[in-house]
């Protein structure tokens, strides 16, 4: 780790959030003529690299300048008076718990700029794509920085649109209406959540979250923290998502572009299960202790809903769409992390973080790998990649097969990869959960969600069979209702550089979990603990 003074890394925090903001509203302006390279669209395309690489090298270095000895402090902190009437404060700080989650955005920001600056998705100007993908990145990293219940609305409400243009214009098939239900049920969710973080600040007389977090509940009665716990959690629930309100999920990443999908599931999922953390848990704790076993029932559900819908969708005959069943797949993963919190022990919750972070590069690798097994299919449907000659991935695109492969298990848990550590965590805060809560039916809860593990590797491995096994077609390529496909390319230079960091990423959490667990074990025990170290 390096000595880097407190100014410039409240600089380098202040320009991860802002630097985005910026950089889209330069992506609208004409670019200077020695920059236009071959055309201006492909300049606006390197300017969004450029920026979100900027914004990547910023977090790599706030994350080496990070007092690793002290992770439960907040640090490289910004508080500025905005609407004093309200106190509401411009405060910005990372700890351990949400430092990875910065890091990690940036990283999936920056690779999805790199893909889209080869891989256009089809749609209109370059120009509006690479401005709404900086304001979503801004949105995503703001939500993770601020320390201020009026600005973490802001900054959650922020991402809304940008992804909605996303998907309903550079979409695919069925973008309109999946666009329209993700933005309906998010905001009408938010809308809830609001109405909770209102509560909150004015019972409690600040809206700063760091005071807030040290009280512990302390200002607020019962009933406020109950009200305030339901009407925040609807909104965050909605955003994680919880089963049953997660129906927006599978439409909106089947019509979503590659990109959109990547940074939907990789970031945008993980902005409700961090209000849970940062907000629900530390701020109104008795009112998360009388909801916290109906949060782990719905969990448990939600766990083994996806796994059988992506099982039904993986049949053959069934005609399920890849995308779609990656997007059930998210539902069951993210009810592991609400498993995690709902326990409401530093075993679970830390779990539900590493969950968190292992599930940000496993699925975003699977969408990366899904768009390119799409783009050279020219389809997703998995009837059709496992036609009569199977799509033999290994066969006819054996680094494509390979990761695809490598992807899958490492989404089903396979113990030495990242996906393992954030599950089996959460598992064990289920068995023994904090105190006030039924151990029994957090047993039971527990029981249910192990279950729903041996279903994951049961879709997950009938996908790998049947995309990438199978005889290669012998003289040409074809597929089972006769449709002739292009010839098959594999892993190209710029979808390897996007990959790589995902692959090694996983592997390294998966073989070193204690670097994740160094930095938000100590952050999640003051948590817990109202603020006192």
């Amino acid at each position: 780790m390096i000595d880097i003074s407190e100014s410039v890394m409240q600089f380098l925090l202040a320009f991860i959030v802002v630097g985005p903001l910026l950089g889209a509203a330069a992506a609208l302006l004409p670019a200077p003529p020695g920059l236009r390279g071959s055309s201006p669209d492909q300049a606006v395309l390197r300017h969004g690299v450029t920026v979100t690489g900027a914004v990547l090298a910023a977090a790599v270095v706030l994350a080496l300048g990070f007092d690793h000895d002290r992770p439960s402090r907040m640090q490289a902190t910004t508080d500025i008076s905005w609407i004093p009437a309200l106190d509401v404060r411009i405060h910005l700080g990372v700890d351990g718990i949400s430092l990875p989650l910065l890091v990690m955005t940036a990283l999936l920001t920056f690779l999805c700029a790199l893909h889209g600056y080869f891989k256009m998705p089809a749609g209109p100007s370059p120009k509006a794509f690479v401005a709404l993908l900086l304001v979503l990145a801004s949105g995503t990293l703001a939500t993770f920085a601020v320390l201020d219940l009026v600005l973490f609305f802001l900054a959650f409400e922020m991402v809304l649109i940008p992804m909605y243009f996303l998907i309903a214009r550079w979409g695919g098939e069925g973008r309109q209406p999946a666009a329209w239900k993700f933005i309906l049920y998010t905001l009408l969710g938010s809308v809830v959540m609001l109405l909770g973080l209102l509560l909150i600040g004015l019972k409690a007389g600040t809206f700063d979250m760091v005071a807030l977090a040290t009280d512990n509940g302390r200002d607020l009665t019962t009933s406020v923290q109950v009200i305030a716990v339901l009407a925040i959690g609807i909104g965050l629930a909605v955003k994680t998502p919880m089963w049953p309100l997660h129906s927006w999920l599978p439409d909106a990443h089947t019509a979503a572009p590659t990109i959109g999908s990547v940074l939907l599931a990789g970031v945008l999922l993980k902005m409700g299960t961090y209000g849970f953390v940062r907000i629900v848990l530390p701020i109104t704790p008795d009112g998360m202790q009388t909801f916290a076993p109906y949060l782990a029932a719905f969990a448990v559900v939600g766990i083994i809903y996806g796994s059988l819908a992506c099982l039904a969708l993986a049949r053959k005959g069934a005609g399920g769409d890849l995308k779609r069943l990656i997007a059930y797949s998210s539902v069951g993963h993210m009810g592991f992390v609400l498993l995690g919190i709902a326990s409401m022990t530093p075993t679970g919750i830390n779990g539900a973080l590493f969950a968190n972070i292992a599930h940000g590069l496993i699925t975003g690798l699977l969408f990366f790998l899904v768009g390119a097994v799409k783009d050279r299919y020219g389809t997703a449907d998995l009837d059709t990649l496992a036609g009569a000659t199977g799509a033999a991935l290994y066969g006819r695109a054996p680094r494509l097969g390979g990761l695809l492969a490598f992807a899958a298990v490492a989404s089903l848990g396979l113990p030495g990869l990242a996906g393992f550590w954030g599950e089996m965590l959460a598992l064990f805060g289920a068995f023994d959960p904090g105190d006030g809560l039924s151990r029994p039916a957090f047993l039971v809860f527990m029981a249910i969600a192990a279950f729903g593990t041996l279903l994951t590797a049961a879709y997950l491995l009938v996908v790998v069979r049947r995309v990438c096994m199978g005889a290669p077609p012998q003289g040409g390529t074809g597929a089972a209702d006769g449709r002739a496909f292009a010839p098959l390319t594999d892993v190209r230079g710029y979808e390897f550089a996007a990959w790589t960091p995902l692959v090694a990423l996983t592997v390294i959490a998966g073989l070193w979990p204690a670097v994740l667990l160094g930095l938000t074990d100590p952050a999640v025990q003051q948590l817990l603990a109202g603020g006192k170290s």
